[in-house]
């Protein structure tokens, strides 16, 4: 009876991995996602023009942080995707230079106007 269970449980953990290598095999990955880091944008429902922007690389340190105030700026949309890792790009080369995160140097701001439709 425990060669049975034992038999179950290894078939049970063979289907579950092979199911999720699958699914990560067969994903692929959005043209916003950076390999080099991430960005946070934080915002106020109630104060829809003012935002914090932080981007940190994949070892979780801070590179660069912005405060935009007087813009719009929707996270869910793809070109504000897009846009936001150009800046991340940007300011990951800032940071690669001198191994300190910068604030409000623009980076974000100016990528959103030089595209502004």
């Amino acid at each position: 009876m425990k060669e049975l269970k034992s038999l179950v449980v290894l078939v049970l953990f063979c289907f579950a991995s092979y199911q999720s290598h699958a699914q990560d095999a067969g994903q692929a990955v959005p043209k916003w996602i950076s390999k080099k880091g991430y960005w946070i944008v934080e915002g106020n429902i109630h104060d829809p023009l003012n935002h914090q922007v932080r981007f940190y690389n994949n070892e979780n340190i801070l590179l660069y942080k912005e405060t935009i105030t007087g813009v719009k700026l929707d996270p869910t949309k793809k070109r504000v995707k897009m846009r936001l890792r150009k800046a991340l790009e940007i300011a990951l080369l800032a940071w690669e230079k001198n191994q300190k995160p910068e604030e409000d140097k623009n980076y974000v701001l100016a990528i959103l106007n030089k595209h502004k439709d």
